[in-house]
């Protein structure tokens, strides 16, 4: 069996879809860790919203015991001893600390859960970029073994477009400059 003649180009075809895999393992790799960092950000907002409405219900609870010893408080002002309209006094106070308490909290809760959005919402946009550079990258692979088998380099060149799109979107998974 002679010896088949290598064509040149072959050489810089295997090159490149060295390159084209190397970038879309890092996509895949980089794609998920930013799609895992996004659930998690997601889960702790969620958590951070039920803690807010556990803190509003207590909040409100308060309010209402507060109101109702108002009332109270009225009501025994137009008979009761002194000690009781000053324990009743007393209570509205703590109660009224406890409010404030309460929504300063909410006020920290709220702004947490919202950073933890934020961060959700950009580890969902680099995410987002990594997954179209893996798919470009997998779609230059795939052109590139069709050149080979077929030893045509149209598709080496189809396959040279797709990676550079693959590469726009793999370092825009890092940078974000599209969006």
């Amino acid at each position: 069996m002679a010896d088949e003649k290598k064509e040149p180009w072959l050489s810089y075809l295997a090159l490149t879809t060295v390159i084209f895999a190397v970038c879309a393992t890092l996509s895949t790799l980089k794609g998920g860790g930013f799609g895992s960092r996004a659930v998690l950000s997601q889960a702790q907002a969620s958590d951070q919203r039920a803690y807010y409405q556990a803190k509003s219900i207590k909040g409100y609870a308060y309010e209402l015991q507060k109101e109702k010893f108002e009332m109270d408080l009225k009501a025994a002002k137009s008979g009761a001893p002194r000690s009781l309209a000053a324990e009743y006094q007393k209570k509205i106070e703590d109660y009224a600390e406890k409010i404030k308490k309460y929504d300063t909290e909410k006020d920290e809760i709220k702004k947490k859960a919202g950073e933890l959005e934020t961060r959700r919402d950009d580890a969902q946009r680099h995410s987002g970029a990594f997954g179209l550079a893996a798919m470009f990258l997998q779609i230059a692979i795939l052109l590139s073994s069709i050149a080979v088998l077929m030893k045509q380099k149209y598709f080496w060149f189809l396959g040279i477009a797709g990676e550079c799109m693959g590469l726009v979107y793999f370092l825009d998974g890092f940078f974000l400059f599209t969006r």
